[in-house]
């Protein structure tokens, strides 16, 4: 199962020439991924937060294929395509009329309230499970 999300870049997402600015991509992964535990998961990062738990990132990996401008919508996709004990790795991928402007694998680590590495709860990991990429 994909899950997905629009986000169209405005202003605040572009340098001086009018193109996304890398790190705001990041900022956009991250969006993704904390609507996707809310929407989805039916635990959001505010929850997390109040609990005591966390999902930070412990890895990324991005390829830019082209670039994103003023007032493209970009359609992300997110798929879980690994899923670990305390771990689960997204392949996140940014489409604008078709074509990949940037695909990132961003794997994030479950923490307990003593702020380290825990096995995910199951019923998280049935979600997240759900929406591994079958291969």
């Amino acid at each position: 199962m994909t899950y997905t999300r629009s986000i169209r870049i405005e202003f605040n997402h572009c340098d001086p020439a009018g193109i996304v600015f890398y790190p705001r991509y990041f900022e956009m992964t991250n969006s993704v991924c904390e609507n996707f535990f809310r929407e989805v998961v039916g635990y959001s990062y505010h929850a997390m937060m109040d609990d005591g738990i966390g999902v930070p990132t412990a890895r990324i990996e991005t390829d830019f294929k082209a670039p994103s401008r003023l007032g493209d919508v970009l359609d992300w996709a997110l798929v879980v395509e690994r899923l670990g004990g305390s771990s689960v790795t997204f392949r996140l991928t940014a489409t604008c009329d078709g074509a990949a402007r940037v695909i990132v694998r961003l794997t994030l680590v479950w923490l307990g309230p003593d702020h380290r590495p825990a096995r995910w709860p199951d019923r998280i990991r049935a979600t997240l499970a759900a929406h591994q990429e079958q291969s």
